[in-house]
This record gives C-alpha cells, sequence and structure tokens, in this order.
C-alpha cells in the first residue's frame, strides 16, 4: 500500500485573463521507506507539488482538481488546524535554505523541545534528550552542549542537519525536502545526502526528494519523476531513467551532464526555454524544443504510457511512430 497517493494533482493562479494552470493532472505514489526525487528545470512545477502536499501553497495559488492522500487519509481538503497537525507530526520539511526554517531568535534546542511536545507525548526532560538525540543521529558533534546554541553558530552545513532533525523530530511517516543541499559546497552535499538517506531508511520514514541535481537523484533515489511544464513526463526506477530515458526531455538532461570519460569542447544543451503558464503550447508541451517532433505532438498531449521499465508522456512509445524509439532518443 502507498504511504503517499497524489491523484490527478491542478494547481491554477488567479489571472486577469483567467486562471493559469500551474501544475496539470499530476500523480504518482511513494511507498514506505521510497525514496522518490522530483527533478526537472526551474519553473518545472517541482517546488509547488511539495509545498502543496506539505499544505503550504502560498495564495492566491490553489488546489482545482485532484486528490493527496497520507495512509489513505485525504489531506488536500482538511481545515487549517488540523493540516497543521499533521505536517510536524506525519509530514516532515527541510527546505533549501535552512536561515529560512530556524528561528534566530531562539536557541535550536529550544525549537527541537517545542517541536517534539507539540507533537508527541512527552515531558521536557524527555523532550530534551530526544532532542540531543536527534542531533547525534545528524552527526552534530558535542550534541550535549551545541543543543543550547543559537542557529548563527553553526556552519551551513550543520544548521542543515539541525533541519533535518527538525524535520525527523516528530517522527514523520512522509519527508519532503526541497533542494535539501542547493546552498552547501559539494563535499558537505555528499554528507547531508548520505545522512538523509541512512536517517530514513534505518526509520522506515519515506521521502520525496525535490532537486535540479540529477547526481543527487542517481546517488540518492529508488525512482525518479520528471517534470516539464507542470506535468510529469516520466516516471521510474532510477537506473532505468537514468542510462534509458524514455522521453526525449529526459535525455536531454541526460546528455547535459558532464562526462569526464569523454573530451568535449561543449557541453549538450537542450535548446529554448521553459514556456511561460500563458503560453503552453498545445499538444505536448516540450513539442518547441523536441527534435523528434511530428504531427500528432503539436496537436495532442501525451499522458504518461509504458516506456519499457518506465512510464514516459510521448508518442514516441508507441508502435507506428514516425521518428525512431525512445530508447535511440536516449542513444
Amino acid at each position: 500500500m502507498s504511504l503517499l497517493s497524489v491523484k490527478n494533482l491542478v494547481v491554477e493562479f488567479p489571472h486577469r485573463r483567467g486562471d493559469l494552470r500551474a501544475l496539470d493532472g499530476i500523480s504518482f505514489d511513494i511507498a514506505p521507506g521510497e525514496i522518490l526525487g522530483v527533478v526537472g528545470e526551474s519553473g518545472a512545477g517541482k517546488s509547488l507539488t511539495g509545498a502543496s502536499i506539505i499544505g503550504l501553497l502560498e495564495p492566491p495559488g490553489r488546489i482545482a482538481g485532484g486528490e493527496i492522500h497520507l495512509q489513505g487519509q485525504r489531506i488536500d481538503n482538511l481545515p487549517y488546524e488540523q493540516m497543521r497537525h499533521i505536517r510536524g507530526r506525519k509530514i516532515g520539511a527541510i527546505f533549501q535554505d535552512p536561515l529560512t526554517s530556524l528561528n534566530p531568535l531562539y536557541s535550536v534546542g529550544r525549537q527541537l523541545i517545542e517541536t517534539i511536545q507539540t507533537h508527541l507525548p512527552v515531558n521536557a526532560a524527555e523532550a530534551r534528550r530526544r532532542a540531543i538525540e536527534l542531533l547525534n543521529d545528524t552527526g552534530i558533534p558535542a550534541a550535549e552542549q551545541r543543543i543550547d546554541h543559537y542557529p548563527h553558530q553553526f556552519s551551513g552545513g550543520m544548521r542543515q542537519r539541525v533541519v533535518i532533525a527538525l524535520a525527523l523530530a516528530a517522527e514523520p511517516q512522509l519527508v519532503v525536502a526541497d533542494e535539501p543541499t542547493t546552498a552547501l559546497d559539494v563535499s558537505i552535499q555528499a554528507q547531508i545526502i548520505s545522512l538523509l538517506k541512512n536517517i530514513c531508511k534505518s526509520r522506515g520514514a519515506a521521502v520525496m526528494l525535490i532537486t535540479h541535481d540529477m547526481g543527487v537523484i542517481a546517488e540518492t533515489c529508488d525512482r525518479v519523476a520528471v517534470m516539464y511544464a507542470g506535468r510529469i513526463v516520466e516516471i521510474g526506477p532510477v537506473h532505468e531513467v537514468i542510462n534509458h530515458p524514455a522521453h526525449p526531455y529526459t535525455a536531454g538532461l541526460m546528455a547535459a551532464i558532464p562526462d569526464i570519460t569523454i573530451d568535449r569542447e561543449h557541453l549538450h544543451q537542450i535548446e529554448g526555454t521553459m514556456p511561460r503558464l500563458n503560453a503552453i503550447p498545445a499538444g505536448c508541451a516540450f513539442n518547441p524544443r523536441c527534435s523528434k517532433t511530428f504531427g500528432r505532438c503539436t496537436t495532442e498531449r501525451p499522458t504518461l504510457m509504458a516506456a519499457g521499465a518506465t512510464q514516459a508522456a510521448c508518442w514516441l512509445t508507441q508502435a507506428g511512430a514516425p521518428a525512431q524509439t525512445a530508447a535511440g532518443v536516449a542513444a
């Protein structure tokens, strides 16, 4: 049974010329203990999907359709106070900049203890013991002393460890991590990813990892969903999507990754830019940037279809397509 199930999620923003659709029919599941990566260019809708699940969609954005279920309970239509209890207790959140997640006026210990006591029936002494244990688990040295320090007394990597501890404080079943390593240097990135992976696996929590870094996806995730213009264009096991991409956009992302074994003068790039919400083309949204476009691509929008070991929203996956197969595109 899925821990998280998102079905046909639609998010819209009001505009003077009508509502703009930022997410258009997003569907996916995450199993207990699974790490699902969500990848795509800026503006693809990755963070918006995470915010919708957490219940932190900023007005005037609104969920205009679809359903979100956590452990069988529908959560997208809950009142604010009910969702506030679920957020933290059942869903933990890790954001890109730890400084925006930590109150600079309170010690990290106070923030951890308050979070624990808000969601778990424990006294202050037990909450402090758990907070120290969490800091130890997330790799904070001398946690017994550092629990009383303030956010500014920690380095960027250590602050992100504190944020992970906060996200795990109430023992949530799902952790939504939105670009958790972007603001960190490469060596610290690797430590944070390893930490997040090990802790969540040991605690049995599922993770939705939002990032634009395919290296992070390859190192961390069990499955990956590739987003483009508010839709999932490919989803499947991470090794299949990386090594045998079925959608031309995914193939373009893979080709853009530098390969130290190949001597290239220029890196591959996908021509063009992501369309604006008020200018998404008919048919497949990627068709103006795709070198394999044929007639159907410009008139009929594809849904996710079986494409080997993955699912891809691409007409090239269908038998009889006039272009080469998606496997050929990946090559």
